[in-house]
This record gives C-alpha cells, sequence and structure tokens, in this order.
C-alpha cells in the first residue's frame, strides 16, 4: 500500500464524509456555546475583577489564574468523571461545553480587562465631568473603544476555543474528531483523520485570515 492508498484513500473518504460532516455540526454546536457563553462570562468578570468590591475582585483574580493555569484536558475529565461522585452527572455536550466556557471566560476576562484599561483616564473623566452613570459610561463611552481595541485578541481566543472542541472526544462527545476515530476504526484506514485535519482547516483558516487582517488593520489605526 502506498501513501496515497493509507492516507488519502478517495473511497473510504466518501463513505465516510456523512459521518465526519455529523460530527462537524456538533463540533459547531459545541464552539459557538462555549465562544459565547466565554465572552458573556469573560466581561462580567473583567469588570467585577476592574470595578467590583476588593473581596470580588479577589475573588475574580483567584478564578481567572485558576483557570488559566488548569489543562482543558484536565478539567474536562474533572467535570465528566468525577462530578459524578459528588451526585452530578452531565451529559458530554454540557461536561465539554462547561469545561470550555470556564477556560475561555477567563481568558476573554483578561483580554476584555486589557482593552478598558488601554483607554485613556481622560475618557473616564471627561464621562464623569458630563454626569453620566456609570452604566452609561461604561456602555456609551468605553466598552465601545474597548471592544474595538481588543477584537483581534478576542477573534484568536475563538479560533483556540474551536480548536479545543477537539479534546471533548475524550468524554465520547461525537464531536468531528471522534466521528474520524469512528471511521478510521470502521474502515481501518486513516484516511478519515486526513478528511477531519481538512474540515477543521478548511473553518479554521477564514478566521486565521480575519484575525491577520483586523490586526493590521487596527495597527494601522493606531499609528496615525
Amino acid at each position: 500500500m502506498d501513501i496515497f492508498t493509507t492516507f488519502f484513500n478517495l473511497a473510504v473518504l466518501e463513505r465516510s464524509f456523512p459521518l465526519l460532516l455529523s460530527g462537524l455540526w456538533i463540533t459547531l454546536e459545541l464552539g459557538v456555546v462555549s465562544i459565547i457563553g466565554g465572552l458573556i462570562g469573560g466581561l462580567i468578570l473583567a469588570l467585577l475583577r476592574l470595578y467590583g468590591h476588593p473581596a470580588i475582585q479577589a475573588l475574580a483574580k483567584i478564578y481567572i489564574d485558576i483557570f488559566r493555569s488548569i489543562p482543558l484536558l484536565v478539567l474536562l475529565i474533572v467535570i465528566y468523571y468525577a462530578l459524578p461522585f459528588v451526585g452530578i452527572r452531565l451529559s458530554p455536550f454540557v461536561s465539554a461545553v462547561s469545561a470550555l466556557t470556564l477556560v475561555s471566560t477567563a481568558y476573554t476576562a483578561e483580554i476584555f480587562r486589557a482593552g478598558i484599561e488601554a483607554i485613556p483616564r481622560g475618557q473616564f473623566e471627561a464621562s464623569e465631568a458630563l454626569g453620566l452613570s456609570y452604566r452609561h459610561m461604561m456602555a456609551e463611552i468605553i466598552l465601545p473603544q474597548a471592544i474595538k481595541i481588543v477584537i483581534p485578541p478576542l477573534t484568536n481566543n475563538c479560533i483556540n476555543v474551536m480548536k479545543d472542541t477537539a479534546l471533548a472526544s475524550v468524554v465520547a462527545m461525537p464531536d468531528l474528531l471522534k466521528q474520524a476515530t469512528q471511521a478510521q476504526a470502521l474502515t481501518a484506514n486513516p484516511s478519515p483523520l486526513i478528511g477531519a485535519a481538512v474540515i477543521y482547516i478548511a473553518f479554521l483558516w477564514p478566521m486565521v485570515i480575519v484575525v491577520a487582517r483586523l490586526e493590521k488593520r487596527f495597527s494601522a489605526g493606531r499609528r496615525r
């Protein structure tokens, strides 16, 4: 058997394609839900970290430090395999979303914090001088500028979350990688794994290009 018959077997890829597509759909669901959860949680956590009560700020910092330190795979295994021992049993999908969201929230919070701290102090003082409440100041003045600054790192973090969804296969989640390994076992040929890699590249590559363009655009804007 040559390399094309072993790794690029078109007949095997054709038979495995429906299985890979079903896995891709689950991967997208997993990634999108986790990204949205991470964005919402990260923004709230960043605001608590910056403007909350000192005790809340300390707790937010501890959360961020812990979930940026713990490997995602370890967290996923703990949630899925250890929590049932204390009476909490989650489905593979909920376990994977929980682990991805918890970690993504920590990273996203730091990204938002950096963006808010990059806003000149004069913007806060001008808002206060105009008599804007804290809510209006953040919603109308500070956050729109901060979000513009952090779009490139946020998009980069979203790409990482999508790639990390492949770890969900360890809790029997039928995502793209899991379906590819099952197809490999059924056909006794690794071509489905190559097919899965091509699919990952096909939907992540455009996001990588978008990040590069956004970084270039905002870097040019800051130099003006």
